[in-house]
């Protein structure tokens, strides 16, 4: 059984992901309608048979104040796949500056990538280019519907249209 169900805002627009049981709780206490199942998928009890939610939609609208995900280490090393970006790999991560803070580069997602210590230490003071250290990928901010599939591991096909992915 599928672990994890889309909820949408009154508007349709991707609020965040739950677990089914959390799912069948609110369509229950009418929070929530069922907007699409999992095909040939039933939970049933001993006097009812429900279909399996795969996306729900709150009956009334959640004002969501901050949108933007929040910069930390443990995002941007997310972000990044949890790999270096400069040797892809895996172990023993830290956060670099592209451009370094001692020449005025900032704490924001396009100046701030994974490094493993070795290739953080071997960089040093210097950008990218300067090193001969090129990135495997340009920093950019994370959008919201990128944490959503990083979070569940996957995006359901029946997902994508309300992601704005197909």
């Amino acid at each position: 059984m599928k672990a994890h169900v889309l909820v949408l805002n009154h508007d349709y627009s991707a609020l965040t992901v739950c677990t089914v049981r959390r799912a069948v709780v609110l369509v229950h206490l009418n929070k929530a309608d069922l907007v699409e199942s999992v095909p040939d998928y039933f939970l049933r009890s001993p006097s009812i048979k429900l279909p399996c939610p795969s996306i729900v939609r709150l009956r009334g609208y959640v004002r969501v104040p901050y949108r933007n995900i929040m910069l930390s280490r443990k995002n941007v090393i997310r972000r990044d796949g949890h790999r270096c970006q400069y040797c892809n790999r895996r172990d023993s991560l830290t956060v670099d500056h592209v451009l370094p803070r001692s020449r005025g580069g900032k704490d924001h997602w396009t100046n701030l990538v994974a490094a493993c210590i070795a290739c953080n230490n071997r960089k040093g003071d210097r950008t990218p280019e300067e090193a001969n250290m090129p990135l495997y990928r340009k920093p950019f901010r994370p959008s919201h519907v990128m944490f959503i599939r990083d979070y569940v591991g996957y995006i359901e096909e029946t997902w994508k249209p309300y992601l704005f992915l197909s």
